[in-house]
């Protein structure tokens, strides 16, 4: 069902999260902290990321399993002359993607996972890693919050946020973590953003 709701939002309309490349992305790169590499981008939606990426001399690969959104990205890259090696693929199940990057990028995919495709999706990324690869991670995060524990397992609303300390929970023993922006909003459905670096051990 959920898989269906990307599909269809990537096939007729602009989902309320693409609002183009995301700016700690583009100080990272324009900072030369984050030089020309082979990145691919985790749930790359419909491409920006991966074409700013692209127009920077980066080798991208962007992978997502809504084949929409596939569709979206190859159409966007090709109208930006750029390109781009274009994946459908399910990060909890990897079965074409193949190889290891220097450059990890996820903007809101790990957050949108259950707890327990959260486990799968580690499992199936760090075998694209090798030492010192980059991984620009981008989630929602505070307390879980009484109604959120009540929709959570309902497929279609996704979990949508991490708890304080999950990202060290989760990736700490894999990755050296930095963070690198918080923002918080004077918000009652999205309080605060955390954008976070993490280099392989």
């Amino acid at each position: 069902m959920i898989k269906f709701v990307y599909n269809f939002l990537y096939r007729f309309f602009r989902a309320p999260w693409d609002i183009g490349v995301r700016d700690e992305l583009v100080s990272l790169v324009t900072s030369g902290k984050i030089k020309p590499c082979i990145v691919i981008d985790l749930g790359s939606g419909s491409a920006s990321n991966c074409i700013f990426l692209a127009e920077h001399g980066f080798d991208v690969t962007g992978v997502d399993y809504s084949p929409a959104a596939i569709l979206k990205g190859r159409k966007m890259a090709i109208k930006a002359g750029v390109h781009v090696n274009f994946i459908v693929d399910d990060l909890t199940n990897l079965q074409h993607v193949k190889g290891t990057f220097d450059f990890l990028v996820d903007y809101g995919t790990f957050d949108d996972l259950s707890p327990t495709d959260r486990i799968l999706f580690i499992k199936n990324i760090l075998p694209l890693t090798h030492k010192g690869t980059k991984f620009l991670f981008f989630c929602f995060e505070w307390p879980i919050r009484w109604w959120e524990r009540l929709i959570r397992p309902v497929p279609i609303l996704g979990s949508m946020s991490l708890e304080p300390g999950e990202v060290s929970q989760r990736f700490g023993s894999f990755f050296e973590i930095e963070q690198i922006k918080v923002e918080n909003y004077n918000s009652k459905v999205i309080p605060r953003v955390v954008t976070y670096l993490m280099t392989k051990k």
